[in-house]
Formats: C-alpha cells, sequence, structure tokens
C-alpha cells in the first residue's frame, strides 16, 4: 500500500510539473503521425516540445517533455519500421534539445528570481521615496495617482509629497529634467528638503528657498526641477508658489480655472540664471473648493491623432466630491487617450475642502436643552412678578 501511494504522489509531482502547451504539441505531432504514417517525416518536430517548455517552465518541466517526447518518438519510429541510424538521430537531435533547453530554463528561472529581487526593492524605494497619502490629511480630502513611463518601473522623475506641519499643511508636486536613474536621485534629493524644510520653516518661500540652494550645490548646470509648492496656514487661504511648472487647476462650484503665476519664475536650480524669484500667491479656499496639481506627462499625453489630453475640460467631466473617484476616471481616461501606454512619467494629486455638514433647524432644536413650563405659560424656575 505504501509503496502505490508513493507511486502516486511521485506521478502527481511529475504531472506537476509538466506544462500543458508543450505537452499538447507534442500530442499534435503523435496523432499527425499516426494518421499520416508517413515514418520519421514528423518525429523531429517533437524536439519543439522541450523548447516551448524552456520558455514557460523550469528545468524539471523541460525535462519532463524532453523524455515525453524521446519515448513517443522511439515508439513511433519501431512501429513505422523507420532503419536504426535514422532514428537514432532524431533521438540524439531530442535529446541535445532537451538538454539545451533545459539550461535555458534554468537561466531564465535564474533572471527571473533577479528581476523578482529587483521589483521588490524598487517597490521599497517607491515607498521611501514616494510615500503613500492617505485619503484624509488635515481637514482636506487626497488622492493621488502616479504612472512611470519606463517599464516595469515604479518610480520615475515626477515627485510628489503631502505632509502636515506646524504651519499647516504643505504639499509639492514637481518634474525633474531627464528620466532614469539620475531623475530619481535628483527627486529623492527634493523630496528630502521638502520634507525638512516644511517643518522648520514658518514661510513657505523659504522652503522653496532652502530646495533651490539644495539644488544649486548637487545639480549640473543644465538640470533643472519645475515645482508647485502650496500650503494652507490658516482656514480659507492657500498659498502657492509656482517655479516654472504647469499651472494647477482651481475647482470652485462647476469652473475649473487654471492657477497661472502672478509672475513668472524659473524652475528649482536655475535661479542663478536670472534675477526673477518665485513669488507668493494666496487664493481663497473655500469648503467645496479643490485644487489640482499635475505633472506634464499628462497635458502632453498624445493620442495616435497626435493630440494632447484636455486635462481642464475632462476635470470638470469627471468631478465629484471624492477626490479618488475622480483621480481614478481621469487616469483610466487618460491611459485610454494614449492607447494604454505612457510616453513621459505621469503624476495627478487632488486636493479637496469638504463641505461642512448642514445643521438643520429641527437638530438644533433637538440639541436645545428641554424648558419646562407651567400652566400659565411661564418658564419653571422664573422669577414670578407680584
Amino acid at each position: 500500500m505504501s509503496t502505490t501511494s508513493a507511486r502516486k504522489r511521485g506521478a502527481a509531482q511529475l504531472a506537476s510539473h509538466t506544462p500543458v502547451l508543450p505537452v499538447l504539441i507534442v500530442s499534435v505531432i503523435v496523432v499527425v503521425d499516426l494518421v499520416g504514417g508517413a515514418g520519421l517525416t514528423w518525429l523531429p518536430l517533437l524536439a519543439a516540445g522541450p523548447a516551448l517548455a524552456a520558455t514557460t517552465s523550469g528545468p524539471r518541466g523541460v525535462l519532463c517533455v524532453g523524455l515525453l517526447a524521446g519515448a513517443l518518438a522511439a515508439t513511433l519510429g519501431v512501429r513505422d519500421g523507420a532503419p536504426g541510424h535514422d532514428l537514432a538521430s532524431v533521438l540524439a537531435a531530442l535529446v541535445a534539445v532537451t538538454l539545451a533547453s533545459t539550461l535555458a530554463g534554468s537561466l531564465r528561472g535564474r533572471r527571473e528570481r533577479v528581476l523578482a529581487a529587483v521589483r521588490s526593492v524598487a517597490e521599497a524605494a517607491q515607498h521611501a521615496l514616494l510615500q503613500p497619502v492617505p485619503a484624509t490629511v488635515g481637514p482636506f480630502q487626497v488622492a493621488v495617482r502616479y504612472s512611470a513611463a519606463a517599464a516595469e518601473a515604479r518610480i520615475g522623475g515626477d515627485l510628489y509629497a503631502l505632509v502636515p506641519t506646524p504651519y499647516g499643511v504643505r504639499l509639492i508636486v514637481g518634474d525633474v529634467r531627464g528620466k532614469g536613474l539620475p531623475a530619481v536621485g535628483t527627486a529623492a534629493l527634493v523630496l528630502g528638503v521638502f520634507r525638512e524644510a516644511a517643518y522648520e520653516e514658518p514661510d513657505l518661500l523659504a522652503v522653496v528657498a532652502r530646495i533651490e540652494r539644495s539644488l544649486a550645490r548637487n545639480l549640473g548646470s543644465d538640470d533643472f526641477v519645475t515645482a508647485v509648492v502650496a500650503g494652507y496656514p490658516r482656514s480659507g487661504s492657500l498659498e502657492v508658489v509656482n517655479c516654472g511648472h504647469a499651472p494647477p487647476l482651481l475647482v470652485r462650484g462647476s469652473g475649473v480655472v487654471p492657477v497661472e503665476p502672478a509672475r513668472p519664475a524659473p524652475p528649482l536650480g536655475l535661479r542663478a540664471l536670472t534675477d526673477e524669484r518665485p513669488s507668493l500667491q494666496v487664493l481663497p479656499f473655500a469648503d467645496g473648493d479643490q485644487l489640482l496639481l499635475y505633472t506634464d506627462g499628462v497635458t502632453e499625453a498624445r493620442d495616435h491623432s497626435r493630440e494632447f489630453y484636455p486635462l481642464a475640460e475632462r476635470l470638470g467631466r469627471h468631478l465629484s466630491d471624492e477626490p479618488a473617484r475622480t483621480l481614478t476616471a481621469l487616469h483610466t481616461e487618460l491611459l485610454a487617450h494614449v492607447g494604454g501606454r505612457l510616453e513621459d512619467d505621469a503624476a495627478l494629486l487632488l486636493l479637496r475642502k469638504p463641505r461642512k455638514p448642514a445643521v438643520s433647524e429641527a437638530a438644533v432644536l433637538e440639541a436645545a436643552p428641554a424648558v419646562s413650563t407651567d400652566s400659565a405659560g411661564r418658564q419653571l424656575g422664573d422669577p414670578v412678578t407680584r
């Protein structure tokens, strides 16, 4: 009984390592040979089984398919009365293809394990660099959508951060010139300086100046970062500093208005080349208002007709009281606009000041303390005038 169970377990393990598609191809070739009865004509094609298995399975799967193909080739060769030397040639070719495919499958498996390790490191780097933003920060509802253009990448040259500080909620959205690892390094530098300065500097322009000084020490002469830095120092007032970045979109009611800078300022890292300095804009930001910050990977995304994605128009179409739902609709439509693959990194950050729930008159009356009266309508406890 134990021997039978061991055989069953061995057969089950062997079947679990055998890929389905290569076995199916081998079976089709065998059927064709049986129907056609063409001797060795079809048998060399059995090598396609282990070769295909190398692309989908590990070494065990390749060996299982190779053994199956070899056994079937020998059986069919003997059945069809093939010459011994010809059959030996076919079997030798099957053995060679199986061994080569086994090696290829082993190397492929090793590369996949290395890639999985790199992906895990990339995910850890993403969480450290682009920290997840909660759905509620301070008095705001918040949503973020980010897509890196590089294949298999989790992070790129676009950056964002939103942090509560002693001076109110502060946030940044930016775009580093260039792509690849140098852009990621610059983004990490900007975010690190921003998170530290946002807690320490009471003035938003001082936060921007700290980032500028750090970039001036660390960037090349032709490197720069466009960015919008915003803060909410007091209720009903939003501060915005735009450093060469695309203007945020302010949503008030059903209208969408770009927040153009009052005075154009150069991107971060290029201030030494010009006398222009960033200016601080103060915007009224009431309950129900929303602010969308984004990078040019969104507005410069083109469809097959080379038409840009109309962000302001589509934002007005997908507005809702839930920032996450709004950005999900925008992001889905953006990917459909470009055919599923972005050519540049794209970031969207939507900030909404929720409306305070209205208090009805009935609720006020229910909350008011009960007052007892006597038969004359006087409140009990009131002084009686005689």
